[in-house]
């Protein structure tokens, strides 16, 4: 039976893993084994962080809403609340886009929620 030699594939490997390393600082962009761990911690953290960013979005939508609406004399439970009420579906993200986008659409937002 022939013997089997693995250069290509392991290249390949190898190559695979030092390019999801560049980046990285010093060695750990530059020695293989360095780098197989360092990108394996990586892609730990990757995938824990997209639902850490979706917390992190909410809770900025609601610290704009609630700037927003303080400046005009009412709180955000309180904008919230009355939306809900008054069956309006928007989402905390468009609702953050017209309090930083458009003064008088949040305006009528926070009349409608009062009523």
């Amino acid at each position: 039976m022939a013997r089997v030699k693995h250069s290509v594939s392991t290249r390949a490997r190898k190559r695979k893993v030092l390019k999801a390393a560049k980046g990285q600082f010093g060695d750990r962009s530059r020695r293989y084994r360095l780098a197989k761990e360092s990108v394996a911690r990586a892609l730990r953290y990757a995938s824990r962080d997209r639902k850490v960013r979706k917390r992190e979005f909410r809770s900025l939508w609601i610290s704009r809403i609630n700037a927003a609406c303080r400046q005009e004399g009412l709180t955000y439970s309180a904008l919230i609340s009355g939306l809900k009420k008054a069956k309006v579906t928007l989402d905390r993200k468009i609702i953050a886009d017209i309090a930083v986008r458009d003064n008088a659409t949040f305006k009528k937002l926070i009349e409608i929620a009062r009523g």
